[in-house]
């Protein structure tokens, strides 16, 4: 296989159970842009936030925006700017969400989730709903990034004036967010509001979907549940149609009811003001009368003159209530049209899997990827023997190739980068996902390998303050039981044989120490 042809791979062999990749129809969808891959920090962390913590990031900027604010947040770190202006045809406006030269934010995962705080606090989105359109927004945003000429195209000037080209959107990978990313959320100019505040026809288009599709699954759940919010969309704005077009009717028939009565005043004061003037002209009214009751008609006649330009402006507010209306429908009618053709789609991706998988799951080895020269870092992948085909690759880029240890029925390994908050630590990865699965909680040294001794494993652990490494005891969930009072060379071997554990000391030495408490004997 090509790709493995260019790469070295060291093979720890276990049989899995896998899923094969789909072959992608890429003629059926137009675009010539680069394939969207989000390369992630994957490994362990030095500090670990919940994720109630991260979208609270996105909360705080809802929070503000919800509150008339036009931006807030600091352009060092995490800002929105919500860009309204007046129509510009069929231009967009849109919340801009900046990401400046201090976010510590390295997985899509995490970006994804401070999106989603934002879109349930700004706009009042539901988590699903929410969770479901931060993802599709930052692959419009991956999809598009630096496409200027696609972006001044269909967003108002207002709009692109906060944008630089080198900034616009979302790069793929994370090293290069800081200061560099201003992605879109693209606003409804329908003005329909609510479920419909964010133009989902902008952010699930075909090079959107395109993207979706490469994944095994096709992006098959991701676009059932767009289908499904399109669905609801288009219920949302017909209903709120239906409920304009009967306030409309009521008004109608108010408005109809009042004209009659207006008629019948206007009749009844041009029919005394022509008995005024016959009894002026035949002499039979006094001047004080007539001035008096010409006072009085004239008053009557300006009060239903204003009725009647009230009357007129009731009317005319109709008519714009009546466009609305139009829009509305217009508007159930696109999302439905949208919804059932994805859902045809869905269906016809759905086929093609069943009849490429044939209901089987191949068995599979798991192995790693080197990607990068004159690295010790790899790429976990599962590889099918039979055919000689990579199964599936894993978002971890970051382990250390010397250490993947099958033990116990577990898949462990020293993973990570010591910069940023990245850390060193040992790792747990899930053998069907190939994803980490769980992290320790003590800091490893890069050059330490994992060595096993029943259910324990020892690594050499690594002070970052001072630089003093050392043998540590962990248990099967890295847990840390003992640590060394002795500090240990770098590239130390443990052995342990005959109940005693013998290690390299700092000074070129051996010792002997207790595996248990790894005290010195």
């Amino acid at each position: 296989m090509n790709r493995f042809g260019k790469a070295m791979l060291l093979f720890f062999l276990v049989g899995i159970t896998g899923v094969g990749y789909a072959q992608i129809d890429r003629g059926e969808l137009e675009g010539s842009l680069a394939p969207v891959t989000f390369s992630n920090y994957e490994g362990p962390h030095a500090r670990i936030e919940t994720r109630e913590q991260i979208r609270r990031i996105g909360v705080t900027l809802g929070q503000a925006i919800r509150a008339g604010a036009e931006q807030d947040g600091a352009l060092n770190r995490y800002f929105v700017i919500h860009s309204v202006s007046a129509p510009d045809g069929n231009k967009l406006d849109a919340d801009i969400f900046g990401l400046g030269a201090n976010v510590g934010v390295d997985h899509i995962r995490n970006l994804r989730t401070i999106i989603q705080g934002y879109l349930q606090e700004a706009y009042g989105y539901s988590e699903r709903d929410a969770v479901l359109l931060a993802e599709f927004i930052s692959i419009y945003n991956a999809v598009y990034r630096e496409n200027w000429g696609f972006f001044t195209a269909r967003y108002k000037a207002a709009v692109i004036r906060h944008l630089e080209p080198k900034k616009v959107g979302l790069s793929t990978r994370y090293s290069e967010w800081p200061g560099m990313t201003l992605m879109l959320i693209p606003l409804n100019t329908a003005g329909v509001g609510g479920i419909s505040t964010i133009d989902t026809t902008a952010i699930s288009d075909s090079r959107v979907i395109e993207e979706l599709r490469k994944d095994d699954g096709r992006g098959i759940e991701q676009r059932r549940e767009m289908v499904e919010f399109k669905e609801r969309e288009a219920e949302t704005a017909e209903k709120a149609a239906e409920a304009q077009r009967e306030a409309i009717r009521e008004e109608e028939k108010a408005i109809a009811g009042e004209r009659i009565q207006l008629e019948r005043e206007q009749q009844q004061t041009a029919e005394e003001r022509r008995q005024l003037e016959e009894e002026k002209a035949q002499g039979t009214v006094t001047s004080e009368e007539a001035a008096k009751r010409e006072e009085e008609i004239s008053q009557r006649e300006e009060e239903t003159q204003q009725k009647s330009e009230e009357l007129e402006k009731r009317e005319e507010a109709l008519v714009l209530q009546k466009e609305e209306a139009a829009k509305q429908e217009a508007f159930a009618e696109q999302k439905v049209e949208e919804a059932q053709q994805d859902r045809e789609s869905i269906a016809q991706d759905q086929q093609s899997i069943i009849m490429e998988r044939g209901g089987e799951h191949p068995q599979g080895l798991i192995g790693i990827v080197m990607e990068r020269k004159d690295s010790t870092l790899g790429r976990l992948v599962a590889y099918d023997p039979a055919t000689r085909k990579e199964l599936r690759r894993s978002p971890l880029d970051t382990v250390y190739a010397r250490t993947l240890t099958f033990v116990g029925g577990k898949l462990l390994a020293i993973a990570g980068e010591n910069r940023g908050n990245s850390a060193v630590r040992l790792i747990e990865i899930n053998i069907r996902t190939l994803e980490m699965e769980q992290q320790g909680d003590d800091d490893i040294h890069p050059n330490s390998l994992i060595w096993i001794n029943g259910r324990d494993l020892y690594a050499i652990t690594a002070s970052l303050s001072d630089g003093t490494l050392n043998v540590g005891r962990f248990n099967a969930d890295l847990a840390l039981q003992a640590k060394s009072a002795i500090a240990v060379h770098p590239n130390a071997a443990v052995s342990i044989q005959q109940g005693d554990l013998l290690v390299q000391k700092t000074d070129g030495s051996t010792v002997l120490l207790n595996p248990m408490d790894l005290t010195e004997r």
